[in-house]
């Protein structure tokens, strides 16, 4: 006997049937990818600091330990509009070896500036400054003031940059002619170039002091220097931001001038190895 017509019955069955399908497809859809992230604002304050150790301490081609190694590190404020300050130190020898100064064994540095690109490319920059280097120390009577303040003015490109610095003082206190060497220039033309993702930069340096009222001769101030080599900053891990690099340095110095009261030729080549963090 055939069941009797229930039209409620009739209507539920022909509800869920319709809602099968659509549950179905509701499953098999692949749900909408979660927006990915904003990425994390660039704080407008940045500071960072750094340590390292020296063979020697180099200074434009110039050693200022006589060939013994040197502690060195700073601390540097960053805002992100370009502006920065920073200050350094390094313990050096050439005033006491020259016979300047009694005690000095410092050189305490204080510099500021703004660095930016130019408008529309990224890959040119430019940066502007002031410079002082501080020797605290006694000097000798009769000896110069050994402080220095230069302003300075560099435009890079990538890993290119050609700087200029012109020196307001006596040049570390460099009289060659008994005049005043104030109005010395600087020029330095460098690439650090960073060899892929390894980690490896190829460093390479040519600079030009040109000494107002230079002397001749043994008694010559300014020369050309020069320097090769290559760092390796290790990427992460537990020596993440270690900086290893050598590099080997020439020059143009007359040794006459550059040779202090023990003898020894500070202008001479040499090559230096170096550890550093950055943190």
């Amino acid at each position: 006997m055939p069941a009797p017509f229930h039209p409620r019955s009739t209507l539920a069955v022909l509800a869920f049937g319709s809602l099968v399908p659509c549950a179905a497809l509701a499953q098999t859809t692949p749900a909408a990818p979660a927006a990915a992230p904003a990425p994390a604002p660039t704080p407008d304050n940045t500071f960072t600091a750094n340590a390292g150790l020296f063979s020697q301490y180099i200074f434009r081609g110039i050693s200022q330990t006589a060939g013994q190694p040197a502690v060195q590190g700073g601390f540097d404020y960053t805002h992100s509009s370009g502006f920065y300050l920073g200050t350094w130190a390094s313990n050096i020898s050439w005033l006491e070896d020259f016979g300047q100064y009694n005690r000095s064994s410092l050189e305490w540095d204080f510099y500021g500036g703004y660095k930016n690109s130019f408008p529309g490319s990224e890959d040119w920059n430019y940066d502007v400054g002031l410079y002082y280097y501080y020797y605290p120390g006694k000097r000798i009577s009769g000896a110069n003031n050994a402080d220095t303040f230069e302003m300075y003015g560099a435009i890079g490109w990538k890993w290119l940059s050609a700087k200029a610095s012109y020196n307001f003082q006596n040049y570390f206190g460099a009289e060659p002619t008994g005049q005043k060497t104030s109005g010395t220039w600087y020029f330095d033309f460098s690439a650090a170039y960073p060899v892929g993702e390894s980690g490896v930069t190829l460093l390479a340096h040519y600079g030009i002091l040109d000494v107002r009222h230079d002397g001749s001769g043994n008694s010559k101030v300014g020369y050309d220097d020069w320097k090769l080599g290559a760092s390796y900053t290790v990427p992460d891990g537990f020596l993440k931001n270690v900086e290893f690099g050598a590099y080997y340095t020439g020059n143009t110095a007359k040794a006459g001038f550059y040779t202090d009261l023990t003898g020894y030729n500070t202008a001479k080549d040499a090559g230096v190895v170096y550890v550093k963090k950055t943190f």
